[in-house]
């Protein structure tokens, strides 16, 4: 990681990308520079959140644009940038769209910030993630996917509401990819310690687990325009920070596996540790078979997606 000032580059400078830049902005980690094709964009948006320095007691250092050139040296690089879901497309609809904006991204990066950890938000995400390490070479530990971050505070909102204690006192695990195949983990899922299945029955910890794998199709469908961006850019942020902070937090995200999980060759969400090298660690959780199996039925799902649509 440089020295001095840290830097944070973010491609995209839609909602996700704005959301991410505006809790990184709060959080007071460095300069941020947002990168969108449409400039005026993203100078505008950086020059509206940077107004609001003084009014949040933050330094307002943000800037926008549309080259590339800006993010060189740049610690972290966020990548938002691509199609949002519209109503009835699942994530796997996009996979062409942005393979190709994720290509021009990853070039980008290469060549001007070649020592980042990068952090993926673009769907589908694990696929994304995947094409970014081709395109980039970078070794595996610096490409991250940004799924499980999300989908365990989805599933910990859901939990809290049912149990009825403080969000601040659940901790969920959710593995696997991040779509309709995704794995909760309700023996992991934790409120004060105590795992949820000695707190709530069967069929409510069924029912949990099915909206957290459809929250973002939830979404999507009572915008109707527009996907999630609140809670996607600022679970990056906290990526982010924990990389730039060296805070090695424990949490699910999607990491390369090499033999993990009897996985290979395939980025999936697993429980790893980050800190400023990227992922330092990837933790192997004891799974039932049935959980065993669910994981690695979500990651041979995208692995076939991975040779039959991208070639790899």
């Amino acid at each position: 990681m440089s020295r001095g000032r840290r830097k944070i580059a973010v491609i995209g400078a839609g909602n996700v990308g704005a959301t991410c830049a505006f809790v990184l902005a709060q959080k007071k980690l460095g300069d941020i520079v947002m990168l969108d094709i449409y400039e005026g964009f993203a100078k505008g948006k950086a020059l509206d959140m940077s107004q609001d320095g003084q009014v949040l007691n933050y330094d307002g250092n943000i800037t926008g644009t549309a080259n590339y050139e800006d993010i060189s040296d740049s610690d972290v690089v966020v990548v938002t940038s691509g199609f949002p879901r519209q109503p009835g497309m699942s994530r796997e609809d996009l996979i062409g769209k942005n393979a190709e904006i994720i290509k021009q991204v990853g070039e980008g990066i290469k060549e001007h910030a070649p020592n980042s950890v990068v952090i993926m938000v673009t769907n589908p995400l694990d696929l994304m993630t995947y094409h970014m390490w081709k395109v980039t070479g970078f070794p595996k530990e610096r490409i991250i996917g940004q799924a499980g971050v999300l989908d365990s505070a989805r599933m910990t909102h859901f939990v809290a509401k049912e149990v009825g204690c403080n969000e601040e006192d659940v901790q969920a695990m959710v593995l696997g990819g991040h779509g309709d195949t995704m794995v909760p983990l309700p023996r992991y899922t934790t409120c004060g310690g105590i795992p949820i299945t000695q707190l709530l029955d069967e069929e409510t910890i069924d029912a949990i687990s099915k909206r957290t794998a459809g929250g973002g199709g939830e979404i999507v469908k009572l915008l109707e325009r527009g996907s999630a961006f609140y809670a996607p850019g600022s679970a990056a942020a906290i990526m982010a920070e924990s990389v730039l902070n060296d805070r090695k937090r424990l949490i699910p995200a999607s990491a390369y596996l090499n033999g993990e999980y009897g996985l290979n060759d395939i980025f999936i969400g697993v429980p790893i540790i980050l800190g400023a090298n990227g992922i330092e660690k990837i933790i192997e959780l004891e799974l039932t078979e049935n959980e065993l199996s669910s994981l690695q039925g979500s990651a041979n799902f995208y692995k076939s997606q991975l040779t039959d649509i991208l070639g790899y």
